[in-house]
């Protein structure tokens, strides 16, 4: 008999974010994005001039990243997949019908 691994997340470990990319197709947000990442990068270029450890500073790239995208993207959307009578049309009609009788 195999027994499966879970996974635990340990201290600090944060889940994976998922983005809409349709937005990249979008001009005017690709640009919002693209200026935006500018201003924080550039902040954070003249943070690197303190004396700060790779670590942190890979730390700061991420963080910027993710919430520069979950500001001008917002997070990605999951669709629920109706069932056979909750669809709109006739399917759910006749399933109303015969549990009106």
């Amino acid at each position: 008999m195999k027994m499966k691994l879970k996974n635990h997340w340990t201290i600090g470990e944060t889940a994976l974010q998922m983005f809409n990319e349709a937005f990249l197709r979008d001009t005017n947000k690709l640009n919002k994005l693209k200026i935006t990442l500018n201003n924080r990068f550039q902040a954070m270029q003249d943070q690197l001039k303190e004396e700060t450890t790779m670590a942190d500073n890979w730390k700061g790239v991420k963080e910027a990243l993710t919430s520069t995208c979950q500001e001008v993207w917002g997070g990605k959307k999951h669709h629920h997949i109706m069932g056979l009578y909750q669809i709109p049309g006739k399917y759910s009609r006749k399933k109303q019908q015969e549990d009106n009788n």
